[in-house]
């Protein structure tokens, strides 16, 4: 857990994503208002080739060879590549600091890493020989890539990290970097989380594990966070970051805020390597200790929950207890508790493995300066078991004055759990 959030909150001042619902952020996230799905039909050869029984997957939906350049596309693996797009886009939307470069750190972290390039160098390895390997094979497929790719182009000196914890991953590079500046190790940190693993590898590992949906007679609707059909989570890539500062040095340099990340709460379930503890004590855990960092004040003032919610059978139900619990805890009541508005975004996303934490971060900083919950579309029939206040179709407002703060969760394979509570500016 980050120290002294809610005394010392970090200012947002930068957002940028590129996802499959649009190259930028704001093209995301209108398209996200609008219930669109960024999911389709993989055409691959391989989806029948290999026997892989689910052929469809959210890809990015402006590819990366439309923003970057040749030689920078040969020099980085695809997660390395979508985290450069992210990064860059933030930090222009953060006025690209003039900050000095021992003083700025990165986190950028991811799930799986270079898969692509690691089993692309095998093919050829197997195929054509060890000779017509790529000199920086190496340097591609370490999970550290994409850290590694920004701290370069940004010319970040003060440490470019990559936690790697599944699923959670993208939260925690935003608890991580939190901590450098609260350490006092860095006054600006950009921090997100990037993937490229839509692979047949993947698609069929995860299809083994009954986690992926198989609804390939309509896979534009077969991402169904808390649907009582439900069948498994849809595969996407992507990449989002953000700009972090404390809040007195955005003031000193007059910087826009976004939104301000006040309480950040980790845990773990010992449990599984796989599915979380039924019981949800462990998401449980994350999500109070996000809310005691960010004050009873603030905590009184969330409105909006954007939920991990990834479609799985028994993960879903899960969380859905888990928030309940923790928002009775903070409000002292259960009935608000169940009345605040909860989004499962990755109904139209897919999900972005290692990203996730990170694009459905920005999306409740969004959620925030709009005031409005986006839906959770697919749901054809609630799952009864479900008690939250699901946000479905079409987007909820949220109080249109006063302070307000939303909370994200992001909980990945293994038991790894993030909350995050971020407030209005």
């Amino acid at each position: 857990m980050v120290a002294d959030l809610a005394a010392a909150p970090l200012a947002v001042t930068g957002m940028g994503a590129t996802t499959p619902l649009g190259g930028d952020v704001e093209t995301t996230w209108r398209a996200l208002l609008d219930g669109r799905s960024g999911v389709a039909a993989l055409d691959n050869s391989w989806v029948e080739d290999y026997g892989i029984a689910t052929n469809f997957a959210a890809s990015l939906k402006v590819p990366a060879d439309a923003v970057l350049s040749p030689q920078e596309r040969r020099r980085a693996d695809p997660s390395a590549q979508y985290a450069l797009i992210a990064a860059r886009q933030a930090w222009a939307d953060a006025g690209s600091p003039a900050v000095d470069p021992e003083r700025l750190a990165v986190v950028m972290a991811t799930g799986v890493g270079g898969l692509q390039t690691m089993l692309g160098a095998w093919d050829t390895v197997r195929d054509r020989g060890a000779r017509r390997l790529l000199p920086l094979t190496v340097p591609m497929l370490m999970p550290n890539s994409p850290a590694a790719a920004v701290a370069i182009d940004l010319g970040a000196r003060a440490g470019a990290h990559a936690p790697v914890s599944a699923c959670a991953s993208g939260a925690e590079a935003l608890v991580t970097g939190a901590r450098l500046i609260q350490l006092g190790l860095a006054d600006v940190v950009v921090a997100g989380g990037a993937e490229a693993a839509i692979h047949p590898l993947t698609l069929g590992a995860f299809g083994k594990m009954q986690a992926l949906s198989t609804r390939s007679d309509s896979p534009e609707t077969a991402s169904r966070p808390y649907c009582a059909t439900r069948d498994g989570f849809v595969m996407g890539e992507g990449g989002a970051a953000v700009v972090l500062e404390s809040a007195a040095h955005a003031e000193a340099r007059r910087a826009r805020t976004h939104a301000a990340l006040v309480g950040a709460g980790s845990s773990s379930d010992a449990y599984d390597v796989a599915p979380p503890d039924p019981s949800g004590q462990g998401q449980l855990r994350a999500m109070r200790a996000a809310l005691a960092q960010a004050g009873p004040g603030v905590a009184a003032t969330v409105a909006h929950v954007n939920a991990h919610a990834t479609a799985t059978p028994a993960g879903d139900a899960i969380e859905a207890r888990a928030i309940v619990e923790a928002l009775t805890w903070a409000f002292g009541s259960a009935e608000r508790a169940t009345a605040i508005p909860v989004s499962g975004t990755k109904s139209m996303t897919g999900h972005l493995l290692g990203a996730a934490g990170a694009v459905e971060s920005i999306f409740t900083i969004l959620a925030l300066r709009d005031r409005l919950a986006p839906p959770t579309t697919n749901i054809q029939r609630l799952d009864p078991e479900v008690t939250c206040h699901v946000v479905r179709d079409r987007p909820e407002p949220l109080p249109a004055t006063g302070p307000l703060a939303a909370m994200n969760n992001a909980f990945g394979f293994g038991g790894h759990n993030i909350a995050l509570v971020f407030a209005s500016v």
